[in-house]
């Protein structure tokens, strides 16, 4: 998508704090980090969401998660990180581009308070 706005990111349009990149997928620092190191990896094809990921896409998923704990060592993540995909409005995502949160750096809250 042409507006998209990590499709200008990926094509090189809007500058980024790259960390990664290759032919299918790109990784950058997030300009409002949740942590010490937030990082958004992200497809290079446009995926609106992972909701909307298909059969075709599974070796580019698998790609992503099996890449995740590398970028993350290598920004020092050894003692561990968390990894967030949030999908549809109702999931919170804000930018409609498949995307991997890789955040840590620092002591991370529970996602689930147990009552």
């Amino acid at each position: 998508m042409s507006d998209c706005l990590f499709c200008k990111i990926s094509r090189g349009e809007i500058p980024a704090g790259k960390v990664y990149e290759d032919d299918e997928v790109i990784a950058f620092h997030d300009i409002n980090p949740a942590a010490p190191v937030h990082m958004l990896l992200i497809p290079r094809q446009h995926i609106a969401s992972l909701a909307d990921a298909q059969d075709e896409h599974q070796a580019l998923l698998g790609k992503m998660l099996l890449l995740a704990p590398r970028l993350a060592r290598e920004q020092g993540l050894g003692d561990g990180f968390r990894t967030v995909i949030n999908t549809g409005r109702g999931g919170g995502q804000e930018v409609f581009h498949l995307h991997l949160h890789i955040i840590g750096g620092s002591t991370i809250p529970p996602m689930v308070r147990h009552h």
